[in-house]
Parts: structure tokens; C-alpha cells; sequence
């Protein structure tokens, strides 16, 4: 198959792709930003957060599991689709707690960032406010449950990366919650540590390193600088 014949349109542009790869790789190389939570390019895709969704062909799917094809017409922003990102973006912040202003995580929060691009202006619905731990046990990460979006990168990280299996998620539908593989349920009490991969990973403030918050003050930081869409294409100019 030649080189010409590996593209893919995405909301009219022309995207080239490297057979293999899904839509949502494909573009981020290109530079194309499609909304996204669940997605880490060094883990495997498995689609839970449904933001990546588009329309492709007429169907829709996740842009992070839809391998590439060429001729695929590919919609991702539409007025429908940013509308349903939108409400789902809605639905994660009043499930947690979230309170921006006073996270360690902000201006380096990926819901923070997607939130801010799609123009999500409010809540919506009303607050669960949750009751939730935070488990400060180890000495050198602080794990605060009530910023977990269940995204499970930390979950795959430690599992496939790490090899320790740490996290996990138990429960279902609402009860669905991020737990630690360790007699006490604390991660002092586990063999996890600050060099793992799985401390660096989490797109929100669930995970955070101690003794480090705001060295790098807020206004400085990455989506502070650059919008989540200006980053990727600033990312995929510095890949080149």
C-alpha cells in the first residue's frame, strides 16, 4: 500500500497514518487535537472515558480503539459530539470533587485543560460532594480519592509497566472506585515508590508527589501557557 493511500480525513483535513495506529494516535502526531482523559500513548487504549468519541464513516466509536484506515472520514467537532463531551465533562466534576482554584494540580490538570477547551461554563447538575479518604501513609505520595476520575492509567501502569499492582478498581456503576492492593488498604503499606511510572501518571490531582506542590507556581504551568490543542500541535512540532 503506498505511502498516499495511508490517510484519513478528520473534520475535512487530511491525516497520514502509519498502519497500526488508531484515529486518535494518528491525529495527535499530526497535531489534530480530539478531546481526550483515558488516553496515554504508552499504555494499551481501552476507551472508558468515551470522550474521544467520533464519528467515522457514519458510525460512531472511540478514536483511541479505531485503528486507521485509509479513506475514513473521521467528524470530531461537531456541535452533537462537544455537546455530549460537554455533559460528561459535567458529570465528572459534580461525581468528584473538584475544586480548581485550590488543587495542587492546577494548570497541569488534563480535566482542568479539556474543560477550558470545550467550554464547559458550569456544573450542571448539583454536587455530590463525596465523602472520600485521602491516604497521606507514604512518605512520599499522597494519593486524595476524591480527584480520581477512574480513568485506570494507574491501574495499567503499575500492572504492565511496574509490574507491582498496586491500584485497582472495585466496586460497579456509581459505586466504581480506586482502591490499594495492600492488607490496610494505605500505600504506605505497599511496595510502590516514587520512581514508578505509575506515580507520574495520573491526568488530574489524585496522585501527587509530597513536598514538591506549587514549586512551579500556578500561571507558569503547562496548559497555563498553552492550551490543551496549542500543546498537542506544539508537541507534535517538536516530534518532528
Amino acid at each position: 500500500m503506498s505511502e498516499i493511500a495511508n490517510t484519513f480525513t478528520l473534520d475535512g483535513q487530511i491525516v497520514h497514518f502509519t498502519p497500526g495506529q488508531t484515529i486518535l494516535e494518528a491525529a495527535l502526531e499530526a497535531g489534530l487535537y480530539i478531546p481526550h482523559l483515558c488516553f496515554n500513548p504508552e499504555l494499551k487504549p481501552h476507551g472508558s472515558c468515551k470522550l474521544c468519541t467520533v464519528i467515522v464513516n457514519g458510525r460512531s466509536g472511540s478514536a483511541c480503539t479505531i485503528k486507521a484506515m485509509p479513506g475514513q472520514e473521521v467528524q470530531s467537532s461537531t456541535p452533537e459530539l462537544d455537546g455530549r463531551r460537554r455533559l460528561q465533562l459535567q458529570m465528572i466534576f459534580v461525581e468528584g470533587n473538584h475544586f480548581c482554584p485550590g488543587c495542587e494540580k492546577s494548570g497541569n490538570c488534563k480535566l482542568q485543560a479539556v474543560a477550558y477547551d470545550l467550554e464547559m461554563l458550569n456544573p450542571h447538575f448539583p454536587h455530590f460532594f463525596p465523602e472520600r479518604p485521602i491516604d497521606a501513609s507514604h512518605p512520599d505520595v499522597m494519593i486524595d480519592f476524591n480527584r480520581c476520575i477512574l480513568c485506570e492509567q494507574c491501574v495499567q501502569t503499575s500492572r504492565d509497566v511496574d509490574g507491582k499492582n498496586i491500584f485497582a478498581l472495585a466496586g460497579r456503576g456509581m459505586k466504581s472506585h480506586l482502591i490499594i492492593n495492600s492488607p490496610s488498604g494505605k500505600l504506605g503499606d505497599t511496595d510502590f515508590a516514587l520512581t514508578d511510572k505509575a506515580a507520574h501518571v495520573c491526568p488530574v490531582g489524585a496522585i501527587l508527589e509530597k513536598r514538591v506542590g506549587y514549586a512551579k507556581p500556578i500561571g507558569e504551568r503547562i496548559y497555563d501557557e498553552k492550551t490543551i490543542r496549542e500543546q498537542v500541535a506544539a508537541d507534535a512540532e517538536g516530534g518532528l
